[in-house]
């Protein structure tokens, strides 16, 4: 092992693991479970196993499946949503429509494993602005996570959506303009109990809070930076990252 893996684990809590930094759900459904029975086995102490996953990864295992990897120890899941917009999901390539996103949250959460979605403020541009924030809010109020991040686009050069605005075919948002989409979330999205963040390094303006209860908190503090208008407020770009 090289000497990074033991700095890391000397850094460990002890009581959480993770299953890889990328999509450990698209692993074969048995080996899932062999994995989550050797981390009981071998880290008793462990009280919550991490993953991310993919929509479709979801919606191919049923809740019967799912409610045997959280009694294994699988105990929360990233979900991208990215958007609520049904035309954005197309074209972003996500591969699954509205209706099949919001049964995949659903299924996670009916199985009682813990959802933790995050959608991208600006994947519409300054066209597609107020409707991607208005489904996107519709698609969160639908799924209903226990948890929920908002992160601000960040064009990464040789990807389609970079090309896309070099030539003028996809126009940003400007940084206000993702906190007007960022109000919207917090204003119409309705949840039961969600913490809500945008505490993510790629956001210009950070607010969170647990929602309902803190939704006119985070609202009236959004409304001053948008009042004011001062770049001064916002994390500047060279202290923006993925």
């Amino acid at each position: 092992m090289p000497p990074v893996v033991y700095a890391v684990a000397r850094g460990w809590d002890g009581w959480r693991v993770f299953l890889q930094d990328a999509d450990a759900m698209v692993y074969p459904y048995p080996r899932i479970v062999e994995v989550l029975t050797h981390l009981r086995e071998k880290l008793p102490e462990v009280e919550r196993v991490g993953a991310y996953a993919t929509p479709r990864d979801l919606l191919r295992r049923s809740v019967g499946e799912l409610k045997t990897l959280r009694d294994q120890g699988l105990g929360i899941i990233y979900l991208g949503v990215e958007t609520g917009d049904p035309g954005l999901l197309e074209r972003i390539g996500k591969r699954v429509n509205y209706d099949q996103m919001a049964e995949a949250g659903r299924r996670a959460e009916e199985a009682g494993i813990t959802l933790s979605v995050t959608v991208i403020l600006g994947l519409g541009g300054a066209e597609g602005s107020e409707r991607h924030a208005r489904e996107t809010a519709r698609l969160l109020s639908d799924i209903d996570p226990e948890y929920a991040g908002a992160l601000t686009l960040t064009l990464v050069p040789g990807t389609p959506l970079y090309e896309e605005a070099e030539n003028g075919a996809f126009h940003p948002i400007s940084p206000f303009q993702s906190l007007l989409e960022l109000k919207v979330l917090v204003e119409q999205a309705s949840f039961t109990n969600c913490f809500f963040s945008s505490m993510h390094a790629s956001n210009y303006y950070s607010v969170r809070g647990t929602l309902p209860w803190d939704r006119d908190k985070m609202l009236a503090e959004l409304e001053q930076v948008l009042a004011r208008r001062d770049p001064a407020m916002l994390r500047p770009e060279h202290l923006r990252g993925l």
